[in-house]
């Protein structure tokens, strides 16, 4: 898993956790809390292909001391 892998993750990740102390403030208007959470749901989309995306490059790459025969 490379450094650019992790950072966009834990960006995703940060603008969840944002956006939920956003919701349990109780400061948005209705309207305003339901566009936040279809947002949330959108980056959950985003952070779930990304991980999936992760777990199929690893799959590719062998494991540290599982060389090919030759």
């Amino acid at each position: 898993m490379s450094d650019l892998d992790t950072t966009t993750l834990d960006t995703l990740v940060g603008r969840l956790e944002r956006a939920a102390e956003q919701l349990r403030s109780g400061d948005l208007s209705t309207d305003a809390a339901a566009g936040l959470v279809e947002d949330c749901a959108a980056l959950a989309g985003q952070a779930s292909a990304e991980l999936e995306r992760m777990a199929r490059a690893s799959a590719i790459e062998p494991l540290p001391g599982q060389d090919t025969l030759l």
